[in-house]
């Protein structure tokens, strides 16, 4: 088979479901993945020639995604915030949503922005670790701790912390077990606390695609239609305790439940509480001060 006619079979097979655009998009990203040419290389490149061993790989990439498998699990990495962050099945793919809550958040700490003064930061349900990671990027004075409760997404966010030269503290543990609260955080502040916890009710599972329910971790992404806020109640009870007065929270939140997650911060005496819209102009975030 030829580039031509596996590229053609791409487009046979997914322009229905993906679009020509974004199926040529995906065919020349898996080129470059998996037969190290990049596209400009591929169009220089005699459009009928027989292309060798790998050929098999883009021939098992298309038939995942006509499974619906992200692409990003089928190529093992994505970006986000300008950096590199390896994925699995164990981690949900970082989404710009979230790439939204970090800048909401680096904005908001340009004021703390000294070297002499070092900032305790802890990102809850870190997965991938891409928030903890960027931050740690980006902010140079901060000490960034990072928790979750997978040991195998753990494993990948210690990989991308790597990939990425940042230091980060990592932390197994169950945020919704107040007994591990002492035994991890014993003595230590935070002047910022950050999370995108599950937050998709059972009921909105209708709303999404084969793609997100199929292959990314449910535990990461939905709660009970009974108690949606479980882990926002959870995180706030916890900020109460461990965060520095004037310290800042910053939350992703459920669109549809934004005002009860407001009403809930108020009960636990934050401050200051704002809400924020994605570039969709949907109720996306959170932030406020205890």
């Amino acid at each position: 088979m030829t580039f031509k006619e596996i590229h053609t079979q791409f487009h046979l097979k997914l322009d229905a479901e993906y679009g020509k655009n974004e199926v040529d998009a995906m065919f020349f990203l898996l080129s470059e993945q998996f037969l190290n040419k990049k596209r400009i290389d591929l169009s220089l490149t005699p459009y009928n020639m027989l292309v060798d061993i790998e050929l098999s790989q883009l021939t098992e990439a298309l038939n995942r995604l006509q499974n619906n498998e992200p692409i990003q699990y089928i190529i093992g990495t994505t970006y986000f915030y300008g950096l590199e962050f390896k994925v699995n099945q164990h981690t949900l793919i970082p989404r710009p949503e979230t790439e939204e809550l970090v800048s909401l958040a680096i904005e908001s700490l340009k004021p703390h922005h000294v070297d002499s003064d070092k900032i305790n930061i802890l990102d809850i349900g870190t997965g991938t670790g891409c928030i903890a990671i960027s931050l740690a990027k980006l902010i140079g004075n901060a000490h960034v701790f990072a928790l979750d409760i997978s040991s195998q997404a753990l494993k990948i966010a210690q990989e991308n912390a790597a990939l990425n030269a940042v230091e980060v503290s990592f932390i197994e543990t169950d945020i919704l077990k107040e007994t591990n609260w002492t035994e991890n955080f014993k003595n230590i502040q935070f002047d910022v606390i950050i999370s995108n916890p599950p937050y998709v009710r059972e009921l909105e599972k209708a709303q999404m695609k084969d793609n997100v329910l199929n292959f990314e971790p449910t535990s990461a992404l939905f709660v009970s239609d009974e108690d949606p806020l479980i882990f926002y109640r959870a995180i706030a009870k916890f900020a109460s305790e461990y965060m520095k007065p004037n310290g800042l929270l910053f939350f992703e939140i459920n669109q549809y439940l934004a005002q009860e997650t407001k009403k809930m911060l108020e009960m636990h005496n934050f401050e200051t509480i704002e809400i924020y819209q994605d570039l969709s102009g949907n109720d996306r975030m959170i932030k406020a001060t205890k």
